[in-house]
């Protein structure tokens, strides 16, 4: 049990030995390429191998001591104020990518990179089709090399999907949360929450156009709430419906 787990110990690991120099070269170059990223925006994926690099190299030397920072958490706070996981998908392409796939990284950008760097890591980097995915990277649209990856690692088709950003005030929080934590009590755990999502506003779709509404609006709030039955519940539905016709 974790918590029955004591991870304190009377013989600490020592800690590496902190080359300043060093450290204060790639603290340098990590603040050089974030700079110059803000300032070519329209450019900014083409210093991301070497940032990642860096990146590693400051976690596994710890050179975030120089700066008397208590952890690497911390000192990617400071450098990636808005968000974190950009810095941990830049590493995990430089952890994941042969060099030889690195180099070429440049010409596809780093989105692309950390589908490439998925593949690599769930093959742990055995028979890798370097040649074949770069080239597919290079050649197909963001969210469709994004599909093609997502099918090899699973075998399946995927639907295309996005990401849609809009502001909440954190009074509207707690009733989403929980809206979202019922849905996903109701149609099981292993659904997403975008899938939750849209389960509500069929609900509300269904119930807004019951009366005098748009009969084609209801449609497709019905026909998306009975997706998410089981096959048994389908039929079970089919069944009453056609009761109810005849």
């Amino acid at each position: 049990m974790l918590g029955l787990t004591s991870f304190i110990t009377k013989n600490p690991p020592m800690l590496p030995k902190l080359n300043r120099r060093r450290a204060q070269f790639v603290l340098t170059k990590i603040d050089e390429i974030l700079a110059w990223e803000q300032r070519k925006e329209a450019e900014k994926d083409t210093g991301f191998v070497e940032l990642g690099r860096y990146l590693c190299e400051v976690r596994a030397g710890q050179y975030w001591r120089l700066e008397n920072l208590k952890s690497f958490d911390e000192f990617l706070e400071r450098r990636f104020p808005e968000s974190r996981r950009k810095a941990y998908y830049l590493m995990s392409i430089h952890e994941h990518l042969p060099p030889q796939v690195r180099r070429e990284l440049k010409q596809v950008g780093w989105a692309k990179g950390l589908e490439l760097a998925k593949l690599a890591r769930r093959r742990d980097g055995q028979e890798f089709d370097c040649a074949t995915w770069l080239h597919k990277a290079r050649v197909l649209p963001k969210e469709q090399f994004r599909r093609e990856v997502e099918k090899e690692l699973t075998g399946k088709e995927t639907e295309p999907w996005e990401i849609v950003y809009f502001k909440l005030y954190k009074s509207q929080i707690p009733v989403i949360e929980q809206a979202l934590e019922t849905a996903g009590l109701m149609l099981g755990s292993d659904r997403s929450r975008g899938y939750c999502l849209e389960m509500i506003c069929a609900d509300f779709l269904a119930g807004a156009n019951l009366d005098n509404g748009d009969p084609d609006v209801l449609l497709r709030a019905l026909t998306s709430s009975v997706k998410f039955l089981s096959q048994a519940q389908r039929q079970a539905f089919l069944e009453f419906v056609n009761g109810q016709v005849q």
